[in-house]
This record gives structure tokens, C-alpha cells and sequence, in this order.
């Protein structure tokens, strides 16, 4: 782990580094910093070994994602430091083993609509009722508009964190710890699966649906594809039950989701199964392209309610969200 910060908070992040490795013998080790940073940092890079963004356990990069970053202006600039909060000039000689921080530039993100609400609040958790489109944690091309910055900077509490997480398409309940020492407690009942969750989506209505469907398979999400997939005759990992809730007009209905497993896209692969795809769903059947701020057609699947046993004081809790579908 890096030393603390000498950068103070921007947009409730912490300031992302870089570290040199020990002195060798190749040119970029025998230079200026400047030579190094170039080397480390180069323009449209995708490779990202030993870059991190620092905001807890809540990163600002898309994996392999490099910042932007204009070594030669951000020197100029002042904009890296090293530990002790003095800039990194340009001509300083290549020190081994050291970190370097600094701000990445972010671009100017249009603010997702609708609204970040909050449900509860207390000295251990804040649960909030997320809208489409707003990222659960910084990422990629959404830093500012994610749930976690906004949060922080709304509730100035620089220490949320999300104990569990949404899609950056779903909306709904969402539980963040206020500090870190509640963090390990709140995320083990969603990694061991004592969270109950509750989805509603809305779909094509299939009076094939009329009674509930158990739908238990075996998913993976391959690295660098969008979409993830089924594997037949593989352990099963993914367990879904759909319910059909509600018939709205002729051709659509809404379903209630119980997930008993929690793999990546795992509902919306599962209703796609059954051929009845979640309304406004980018990626199944078939990926749409669309621009990162398009923000014209929600995905029609709402993380409804949350229900836990407290794991500090043993207390039951309930959350809904206040939203209706369709969103």
C-alpha cells in the first residue's frame, strides 16, 4: 500500500500514483523523471500495470483503462508530487522506488438525470435509491456522475463506499458503509449470500410464465467481451426464480426477479433465456452501440428491495425503492 496522500480530495476522490520501480538498467531508469513519466505514462497507452486511482477500495479506471494525462503540462503545471506534496520537476534524476501523485484531468460528464434519493441513513450505512444510467462506483468516462462521488459530495461523507454493486443501466437500492470499518461486515452478507435482493423487470409478456420459473445455469462473462454467456453442461453458478407480476397492456409484463446467485448481467441473460429480454437492454439480445451520454432509453430493470439481517447489532432491515416500472 501506497503512503497517505499528499493531494488533498477532488470530487471526494483521492489522487491517483504511480511508482517507480527499483533502479535497473534500462534507459528509462538512467534519466529524468520527466523521461520516466513519458515512459510510464505515454499517450493513448492502454497498458496500466502499477497505476491506481485511490479512493478506497472504489477505483476511478476502467481495468486496462491508462488516464488522460499530459506528462509535459502536468509538470509544467506542478500537477505531480511526490510524497512529501513537493512538485516533481522536470529535471529531477529518476529516484527507485517512489510515488508520484497526482489529479488526472476529467472530462465534462453531463449530469445523468433523475435523482440520487436517499432511503435511510445512519452512523453505519446510507442506502440510496439509484437512477439509470448513474454509475455505482468511478469509472472509465464516469467519475463525477457515479453514485460515489455524488454521494460523498452531497452528504460530505468522504468515506462512503458501496458494499455491494448495480449495473451503471440498473436502477434502485443500493448499500453504502459510511467508513471503512464497517466495510468488511457489510459486504460479507452480500458475498455470502444472506442479502436477499429483489428485482422487478419489465419485459414481454409469455403466458408460458404464468407459474414460476426456476432458472439455474452456468454463466460466464469472458474478459473484453460486453456480452457474458451460458455454458451447457458446466456446474451450475447462476440460479434465478421469475415470477410474472403484472400484465401492463397487451404485449408486456412485469416480473419479479429473486436472484439466488449474483454473477454479472446474471438477470438480464436469464430473461433473455426464456426469450422475454428486459425493455431497453443495450446488450441482449444484441449489443446497440450507443453514445457513453445517451441517456434516452433506460433498461427497464429496477433493483426493487433489499432485505438483510443486520450484521453488527442483529436488527432486520428493509429497503424499496420509490421507483415505478417503467422508468
Amino acid at each position: 500500500m501506497p503512503p497517505r496522500s499528499p493531494l488533498p480530495l477532488r470530487h471526494g476522490l483521492s489522487a491517483a500514483w504511480v511508482r517507480t520501480p527499483h533502479a535497473g538498467t534500462v534507459p528509462e531508469h538512467e534519466g529524468s523523471m520527466r523521461d520516466w513519466l513519458r515512459h510510464r505514462l505515454p499517450p493513448r497507452s492502454k497498458e496500466a500495470t502499477g497505476l491506481h486511482a485511490l479512493a478506497e477500495s472504489t477505483p476511478s479506471l476502467e481495468p486496462g483503462e491508462q488516464p488522460s494525462v499530459d506528462v509535459d503540462r502536468f509538470l509544467a503545471e506542478g500537477r505531480f508530487v511526490w510524497a512529501d506534496g513537493t512538485p516533481v520537476r522536470a529535471d529531477d534524476p529518476y529516484r527507485a522506488h517512489t510515488f508520484v501523485w497526482f489529479h488526472r484531468d476529467l472530462r465534462d460528464e453531463p449530469v445523468v438525470p433523475g435523482e440520487l434519493t436517499v432511503l435511510h441513513q445512519d452512523e453505519r450505512v446510507v442506502v440510496v435509491d439509484k437512477p439509470a444510467f448513474l454509475s455505482t462506483i468511478p469509472r472509465g468516462s464516469h467519475v463525477v456522475q457515479s453514485v460515489v462521488v455524488r454521494a460523498r459530495e452531497e452528504l460530505g461523507m468522504p468515506e462512503l463506499s458501496p458494499a455491494h454493486r448495480l449495473d451503471r443501466v440498473t436502477s434502485g437500492v443500493l448499500l453504502l458503509t459510511t467508513g471503512r470499518r464497517w466495510r468488511a461486515a457489510y459486504q460479507g452478507i452480500f458475498e455470502d449470500g444472506t442479502a436477499r435482493k429483489t428485482y422487478r423487470a419489465l419485459a414481454p409478456y409469455d403466458a408460458a410464465r404464468a407459474e414460476p420459473t426456476v432458472v439455474r445455469n452456468h454463466i460466464t462473462k469472458p474478459a473484453g467481451q460486453w456480452q457474458a454467456a451460458v455454458v451447457p453442461d458446466a456446474p451450475v453458478n447462476a440460479e434465478t426464480l421469475v415470477e410474472l407480476e403484472s400484465r401492463v397492456g397487451d404485449d408486456l409484463a412485469v416480473y419479479r426477479l429473486s436472484p439466488r446467485t449474483g454473477r454479472t448481467h446474471q438477470l438480464r441473460l436469464h430473461l433473455h433465456g426464456l426469450g422475454i429480454p428486459i425493455v431497453g437492454d443495450p446488450l441482449y439480445p444484441d449489443v446497440t452501440v450507443t453514445d457513453v451520454d445517451d441517456f434516452t432509453t433506460p433498461l427497464q430493470l429496477l433493483a426493487s428491495d433489499l432485505e438483510f439481517t443486520d450484521p453488527v447489532d442483529g436488527t432486520p432491515r428493509r429497503f424499496r425503492s420509490a421507483r415505478t416500472l417503467p422508468l
